[in-house]
C-alpha cells in the first residue's frame, strides 16, 4: 500500500511539469499570427517544439504531434531550421513569455492546418 502510493505520488510530480503546457489552457485564448525564421526544431512526441526568430526575438512554437502535422501534410522537413513561416495560434497567457502554439503554419503560401476545428 505505501510502495503504490509512493509510486503514484512520485509519477504525479513527475507528469504535473509535462502537463503544464498540454492543451490549451496556458493560451490567452485570442488569436496571435508570428512570422520568422527556424532556427532549431525539436520534433516528435508528445509536439513538436520549433525555435522561431522573429524581429529579434527568440519565439518558442509547439506544432503538432507527429500524426497531426502528417495529416496536415507538413513534414519535418519543411520545418526544418532556416525555413521562413508565419504561425497562426495562440500565444501564452504570460505576456512575458514568448511562447505559442501552433493552430496552422504558412510556408511558400500553402497553409498547413493542424488543428481545422479551431480556426
Amino acid at each position: 500500500m505505501i510502495r503504490t502510493l509512493v509510486a503514484a505520488t512520485l509519477a504525479l510530480f513527475v507528469a504535473l511539469p509535462a502537463a503544464a503546457h498540454h492543451g490549451w489552457r496556458w493560451t490567452d485564448g485570442g488569436k496571435f499570427e508570428l512570422t520568422g525564421v527556424v532556427t532549431h526544431a525539436d520534433l516528435g512526441n508528445p509536439h513538436g517544439v520549433l525555435t522561431i526568430e522573429a524581429e529579434d526575438e527568440l519565439w518558442a512554437v509547439q506544432v503538432g504531434q507527429p500524426w497531426r502535422n502528417d495529416r496536415a501534410g507538413l513534414t519535418d522537413g519543411m520545418m526544418a531550421p532556416g525555413t521562413e513561416m508565419t504561425i497562426l495560434g495562440e500565444r501564452s497567457s504570460d505576456p512575458g513569455e514568448l511562447l505559442m502554439k501552433a493552430e496552422a503554419v504558412t510556408i511558400d503560401g500553402q497553409t498547413y492546418e493542424l488543428y481545422p476545428e479551431r480556426l
